[in-house]
């Protein structure tokens, strides 16, 4: 695949590094656990190959890799059709009912001790599962590991590395303010699913917030400062409208506090909330909607009426109309 020849030659040393921890270690990466990979896919025939392939390229191949057509009326099936020759691949058929109740099918059929995810329009460096079963050796107290990704375009053109701001241990607190987990640089814990449920399926937007801010109110992350996958953005992508986004956010924290009240203390969530609301009200003045943002950080001063964000939120917004 040529999106991975290029950054691949970047990830030399990491590679080295991986070989030798595999060699020093005994336990988890020679036990070799099942890891069960979910990609709920629609119409993404064009990419879904590289996704696919980028799986067989593992350095650690003790998967199975359950895809689940979501209702697709393009030729998704007859490009898949290779890769089902391999019996570690299972595909399945449902009329489109959105990707949160595809990746809930997956679940009910997977078999592997950890689950990870990854989007049909996405792809894996070859160290992704090698790199975070090693991350669960080292640390066999978290529940879920995850790290970075490279932003490509469309046709697979890198267009940068930078990542948000990640965190480990319980990180309930950081991930109200913002969702500081990627879907596609995860894996996690089967019993996480068990034990609180996989997808929520309330809204068409977002399913990856609430998974893993609602894990996040019993289980400790750990982030891995690697890059492990290619995150591919286009223009037809649900999640590229910012806007809309925002407001399932929104949703998604009100709905966490009222389900997960003891998660955090009502300060701390308070502080949480005003800064979201501060980082929305950011992003509308950048978008021209200056009076909305001045509401919106009303909305946050409300949380933390002497809180440093709002007020430092509000000047900048005042200041910028001003240039």
């Amino acid at each position: 695949m040529e999106i991975v020849q290029g950054p691949c030659r970047k990830v030399d040393a990491l590679s080295t590094y991986l070989n030798q921890a595999s060699s020093e270690n005994s336990g988890m990466l020679n036990d070799k656990p099942l890891i069960s990979i979910i990609t709920p896919t629609y119409n993404r025939a064009d990419f879904i190959a590289e996704a696919v392939q980028s799986v067989l390229d593992q350095t650690y191949q003790n998967f199975e890799h359950l895809i689940v057509d979501d209702g697709s009326n393009d030729n998704t099936r007859e490009v898949l059709s290779p890769f089902l020759e391999d019996d570690r691949f299972k595909y399945f058929y449902q009329e489109n009912q959105g990707q949160s109740v595809a990746r809930n099918l997956a679940l009910k059929h997977a078999r592997g001790d950890f689950i990870c995810f990854l989007d049909s329009d996405n792809a894996w460096l070859p160290i992704h599962l090698e790199s975070l079963l090693a991350a669960f050796q080292e640390t066999p107290d978290v529940d879920i590991v995850y790290g970075d990704g490279i932003t490509i375009d469309e046709k697979g053109n890198e267009l940068r590395r930078k990542n948000i701001k990640r965190h480990s241990g319980y990180i309930a607190f950081q991930m109200l303010k913002d969702n500081c987990v990627g879907m596609n640089m995860t894996m996690a814990r089967r019993r996480c699913f068990d034990e609180m449920g996989g997808m929520s399926g309330k809204r068409k937007v977002a399913d990856d917030y609430d998974l893993w801010l609602k894990f996040s109110s019993r289980y400790q992350f750990r982030y891995v400062p690697r890059y492990l996958a290619y995150y591919r953005v286009m223009a037809d992508q649900i999640s590229s409208n910012k806007e809309a986004r925002f407001e399932t956010n929104e949703s998604i924290i009100k709905d966490f506090r009222k389900s997960y009240p003891d998660a955090l203390t009502d300060a701390q969530f308070d502080e949480a909330f005003a800064f979201f609301y501060s980082r929305k009200a950011r992003y509308l003045a950048g978008a021209g909607r200056k009076w909305l943002a001045i509401r919106t950080i009303g909305t946050a001063l409300k949380y933390r009426p002497c809180g440093v964000v709002p007020w430092r939120s509000l000047a900048a917004i005042l200041l910028k109309g001003r240039q």
